[in-house]
C-alpha cells in the first residue's frame, strides 16, 4: 500500500479520521519472500499474537508452515479459519482446560515449560486416551547477543533452566501420555543483527546435539522461536534475512542436523502490512514545546509506549478546513505527538521534527501491523474504536 492509496482512504471523510489499514497482498508477498529464502530443511511458522484477526490468518494460509500460539483463544482463532493447519502451542501459563483444548483440537506440538506443566500433560493426555507430541522449551544458561527483550540467558519465567534438562529428558521417556520430538529454544526478541542471530542458532545447534548425543535421542523438531527484529528508528535499516539465510544455509551443511528447524516469527512477518490512520485534533504550544493531539492514541496502539521508542510516521496533509477561524498549526519545529488519553504518558513521537503540521491533517504511522491493536487497552475512557480496514489487491 503506498501513500496515494492511503490518500485515497482520507476522501470525502468528515468525522476525525482514526483507522487500522491492513494491505494483505503485500504481505503474501512479503511473507512468500521470506519462506522462498529459507533452506530447505526450514519451516516458518507464523506467531499469531502479533496480529491474530482472521483476514491475517486467511491471507497467511498456503504461505506459512503453521501458526504458533500462545492461548486456548488462539488456537480456536486459527481452527475457525483453518482445520488442519499445524499449531505448535507454547506459554508459560497453560491451564488443564487449556492443554485439553490443545488435544481436542489437534495441535502438532506443545512447547512443555516446567516439570510440573510436563506432568499435567502426560496426566490429561492419558486421561483421553492421546499421546502428545511435546518441545521442551530451554531457557539456556548463556545468550550473548543483546535485543530488546531477553527471555533466555537470565532468570525469566519462561522454559526450563538449561541445567535441568536431562532429567526432564528422561522424566518425558517415562511418561506415556507425551512423546518428545524436539526442544524449543526461544531467548530474545527483536534482534536487529543477521550475524549475531546466525550465533544465536549456532549456539542452540550446540545444546541440541549435546543432549542428543549424551541422551541417545533422535529428536525431529528444533524450534528457534523467532526473535527477529523490526527497526522502528530506521525502518530502511532492516534485518539482512537473506544474507541470514544464506549464513543459515552453509551452517547447516557444516552441522548437518537431522532434524527441521522452525522459526516462529511475528513481527518480522506482519509489522509492515499495516498502518495506524489517527487525524490531529489540535495542535498547541507548551513552554515553548509545540504538543499535537491525535484522534486516538496509545489505547489503540499501544507499541510505542510500551517499547518506549518513538514510532516512525509520515504527514498526510489534507486542505479541508471547515471553521471560520484560524487553523492551528507548527512549521519548522520539532512536535510531541499525543493521544486523547488524560495521562501524560500516552505518546506516540516525543519532539520529532517537521516541515509543517496542522490541525485537520493526518498521521499515517508505520510498521504497526504487529503488536499494535492488539496489545492496547481498547476501552480506556471509553473513546471509540478505530475502524479496521483490510485491503487485498
Amino acid at each position: 500500500m503506498n501513500l496515494q492509496a492511503l490518500h485515497q482512504y482520507l476522501q470525502g471523510r468528515t468525522e476525525p479520521v482514526c483507522a487500522y489499514l491492513y494491505d494483505l497482498a503485500h504481505l503474501r508477498r512479503h511473507v512468500q519472500g521470506l519462506r522462498r529464502s529459507l533452506p530447505d530443511q526450514c519451516q516458518l511458522f507464523y506467531a499469531i499474537k502479533a496480529n491474530s484477526d482472521a483476514p491475517i490468518l486467511q491471507a497467511l494460509l498456503g504461505h506459512t508452515d503453521g501458526f504458533e500460539v500462545a492461548s486456548l483463544g488462539e488456537i480456536e482463532r486459527v481452527r475457525a479459519v483453518d482445520g488442519g493447519m499445524p499449531i505448535a502451542f507454547g506459554g508459560p501459563g497453560k491451564t488443564d482446560a487449556e492443554l485439553e483444548g490443545a488435544l481436542a483440537h489437534e495441535v502438532a506440538l506443545i512447547h512443555v515449560e516446567s516439570e510440573h506443566q510436563l506432568r499435567r500433560l502426560d496426566w490429561i493426555a492419558r486421561r483421553h486416551g492421546r499421546v502428545a507430541d511435546i518441545l521442551l522449551r530451554v531457557n539456556p544458561e548463556h545468550v550473548p547477543q543483546q535485543a530488546t527483550l531477553r527471555m533466555g540467558g537470565q532468570a525469566t519465567q519462561f522454559g526450563i533452566e538449561e541445567a535441568r534438562i536431562p532429567d526432564l529428558i528422561e522424566l518425558a521417556r517415562t511418561l506415556p501420555g507425551v512423546r518428545l520430538r524436539g526442544f524449543h529454544i526461544h531467548a530474545i526478541s527483536n534482534n536487529l543483527d543477521a550475524q549475531a542471530h546466525l550465533a544465536l542458532l549456532e549456539h542452540y545447534f550446540d545444546l541440541a546435539e549435546a543432549w542428543q548425543q549424551r541422551h541417545c535421542l533422535t529428536i525431529d523438531w528444533l524450534n528457534v522461536g523467532g526473535g527477529i527484529g523490526v527497526n522502528y528508528a530506521d525502518p530502511s535499516a532492516s534485518f539482512a534475512w537473506e544474507g541470514f539465510c544464506a549464513g543459515l544455509s552453509a551452517l547447516i551443511a557444516a552441522r548437518r542436523p537431522a532434524c527441521r528447524i522452525v522459526f516462529e516469527c511475528g513481527r518480522f512477518l506482519t509489522a509492515d502490512c499495516g498502518y495506524y490512520l489517527t487525524e490531529v485534533t489540535d495542535i498547541k504550544t507548551a513552554r515553548g514545546r509545540h504538543f499535537a493531539i491525535l484522534r486516538g492514541g496509545s489505547h489503540h496502539f499501544r507499541l510505542p509506549v510500551s517499547w518506549q521508542h518513538d514510532h516512525p510516521f509520515v504527514v498526510l496533509p489534507r486542505d479541508v478546513w471547515p471553521y471560520p477561524f484560524a487553523r492551528p498549526a507548527v512549521h519548522g519545529a520539532t512536535v510531541t505527538l499525543c493521544g486523547e488519553l488524560c495521562t501524560p504518558k500516552d505518546i506516540l513521537a516525543r519532539d520529532v521534527p517537521v516541515e509543517r503540521l496542522r490541525a485537520g491533517d493526518c498521521i499515517a504511522f508505520l510498521l504497526a501491523g504487529a503488536y499494535g491493536w492488539h496489545i492496547s487497552h481498547h476501552d480506556f475512557l471509553s473513546h471509540p474504536h478505530p475502524e479496521r480496514v483490510f485491503v487485498d489487491g
